[in-house]
């Protein structure tokens, strides 16, 4: 017998040799194997992907500050202004492209009239956006 058996005497010593046929076996199994799923792996989807285009972000319009104390005084940028030179400034500021922003700062006090007229001048001017600016503050401590 070639490979030995059980009633081999030959041999008394322990077998020392590592045998590298079953390796070598699952070696090239291993090897057919991928060989036959590699083209798989290549194989693509093949998308119709929408393309996107950002627009460019707006820039912020200016803001101007119009501040109306107690007494009716117009500040412009806190520059006091006469109700002349208002509706200039306004209509000047109604032609900028973007259109700046008038932020409205009154005192408590100030008198309905002269905010109301103020709003009248900016809206005959053309300027159509306004905001009220208010002091959170002074209505927490108040309370």
């Amino acid at each position: 017998m070639a490979f030995g058996g059980f009633n081999d005497n030959k041999h008394t010593a322990p077998m020392s040799e590592i045998n590298v046929t079953p390796m070598v076996d699952v070696m090239l199994v291993l090897l057919v194997i991928f060989i036959i799923t590699a083209p798989l792996f290549t194989h693509a989807v093949k998308l119709d992907l929408p393309s996107a285009q950002s627009a460019p972000a707006p820039e912020k319009p200016e803001t101007i500050s119009l501040s109306i104390n107690d007494q009716g005084t117009i500040f412009w940028e806190n520059a006091v202004l006469d109700q002349k030179d208002l509706d200039a400034r306004l209509a000047a500021a109604a032609q900028k492209n973007p259109q700046p922003e008038l932020q409205l700062r009154a005192d408590k006090s100030t008198r309905y009239e002269v905010i109301a007229q103020v709003m009248a001048a900016a809206q005959s001017n053309g300027l159509t956006k306004m905001g009220f600016v208010t002091d959170p503050k002074d209505a927490v401590q108040k309370k």
